[in-house]
């Protein structure tokens, strides 16, 4: 079969890490954040959180999507036998490895700057979310299995449906129903909780029956982005004007999906195409995820204490925790061999030397 690379969710991937690192940094300025484990300047910059309130309803659910959609084209290629594998390295060993080696270093910044004794135990930190998608492709591996070999049938009926506008918004009924069932007291709270399992299994599941269903659904949401977009926009005022940011988790499911929705249209009119910094950044979006955060604190760390404008100060952790973040893996993790399983990225094959071969082989250019 030959392989289609999708680029506008190699961007949506790369765009949602990004937007998440500065959804972490805006935390550090709240009054809240050190009871979410979060290092929290003396001076709030509480403006900052009327933005992160419209992301932080599909910042990490389009991550779950998304993850869903590259198992689809994981299995293009390989048996079960050969995914479980690959899937074991790229999410089970980071995700191990992080609990071990990496969250505690963050957990050891926070007890620096609070002046508090330094303990030590495992815990997955901010990498719950690699526990969860290792989990899903486990449970869901099965149903996709059929999908691959039987689902001819069903694959006709979806793309029937996903070919009209209201196509997709049937999927927020899920999400919808999810949140009546769970409940949560607060939508966004995501991390370790089963509402964050449960919605993220529904996105991980239809991210897969998104790229599974093929044309037709993404021929809609180029159609009707904007339609999406302004029905989450519409939303998003209501919940700023009526309900203090936290409406019904209803509301806040349909929010969520026609925010993702109508992303999701956006990116493929306009970034499916190659360039050679989605190349870069694509690799190293991953590593990037799994070390921002004690890169986070010792910006924190390090800036906090400065006699500068709390803004000036968001400003300057946003950027050392970015540039930190790819000197790490451009000078450490990228360029150590065996430091790389570690960070989800694969060994690279050194190609034997032949004077004459000048083009990429088939399987290089896959």
């Amino acid at each position: 079969m030959k392989t289609v690379r999708r680029y506008d969710i190699d961007w949506l991937r790369v765009i949602a890490i990004a937007l998440l690192l500065i959804y972490h940094i805006a935390i550090v300025f709240q009054p809240w954040a050190m009871f979410v484990g979060f290092v929290r300047s003396e001076n709030a910059l509480e403006g900052l959180w009327i933005p992160m309130t419209m992301l932080n309803v599909w910042r990490i659910p389009i991550l779950f999507f998304v993850s869903g959609m590259g198992l689809f084209f994981a299995m293009r290629k390989r048996n079960w036998k050969q995914l479980i594998g690959e899937r074991s390295q790229r999410i089970l060993v980071p995700f191990l490895f992080g609990i071990i080696a990496i969250s505690p270093l963050h957990m050891y910044l926070f007890q620096a700057f609070y002046k508090q004794p330094l303990t030590y135990y495992p815990h997955t930190g901010h990498l719950w979310f690699l526990g969860n998608i290792f989990a899903y492709v486990l449970i869901f591996l099965p149903v996709f299995l059929v999908l691959k070999h039987h689902g001819a049938r069903l694959k006709k009926l979806l793309e029937k449906l996903m070919g009209t506008a209201v196509g997709p918004l049937t999927v927020s009924l899920f999400f919808v129903l999810e949140a009546i069932w769970v409940k949560p007291q607060i939508y966004s709270l995501y991390a370790e909780t089963w509402h964050g399992f449960f919605l993220g299994a529904l996105a991980f599941f239809f991210g897969y029956l998104f790229v599974y269903i093929g044309g037709p659904f993404w021929t809609t949401l180029k159609k009707w982005k904007w339609a999406y977009l302004a029905i989450a926009t519409a939303l998003y005022a209501l919940r700023y004007i009526e309900y203090a940011m936290e409406a019904p988790g209803y509301l806040m499911a349909l929010e969520s999906s026609c925010w993702i929705f109508g992303i999701f249209g956006l990116a493929f009119q306009y970034l499916n195409k190659p360039s050679r910094l989605l190349a870069y950044l694509s690799k190293a979006a991953y590593p990037v995820y799994i070390i921002h955060m004690f890169v986070l604190y010792l910006g924190a760390w390090l800036i906090l204490p400065l006699d500068i404008h709390p803004f000036l100060q968001f400003i300057a952790i946003t950027v050392f925790t970015f540039i930190t973040c790819f000197i790490l893996y451009e000078f450490l993790i990228r360029r150590i061999a065996v430091l790389r399983p570690l960070f989800g990225l694969r060994l690279e094959k050194r190609a034997k030397e032949k004077p004459l071969q000048g083009h990429p082989t088939a399987k290089e250019a896959i």
